[in-house]
């Protein structure tokens, strides 16, 4: 079976390993994991983490409706007077 592996995070104690049908499995760095030691004999490598990026700040909207308050009841919670 052949497997990819990637670095899961930038301090390097998991990997991701992944077959060729798509299955993964997450691999912590530890000495006394089976699955970490098969990697470190058979000589593969490791591709470099990357972060993700980061997300696009929420709009004034999508954080009220994150919130799950109507306007009058933000109205109501900050003591707004109606417009």
């Amino acid at each position: 079976m052949t497997y990819t592996y990637t670095w899961v995070d930038a301090e390097q104690t998991t990997l991701k390993r992944e077959d060729e049908n798509g299955n993964v499995a997450f691999i912590p760095t530890d000495p006394g994991n089976r699955h970490y030691v098969e990697f470190c004999n058979c000589g593969a490598t490791a591709a470099d983490y990357v972060a993700p990026p980061e997300p696009e700040p929420l709009t004034a909207e999508e954080k009220l409706n994150a919130s799950g308050l109507t306007v009058e009841e933000l109205r109501t919670l900050l003591e707004l007077p109606e417009p």
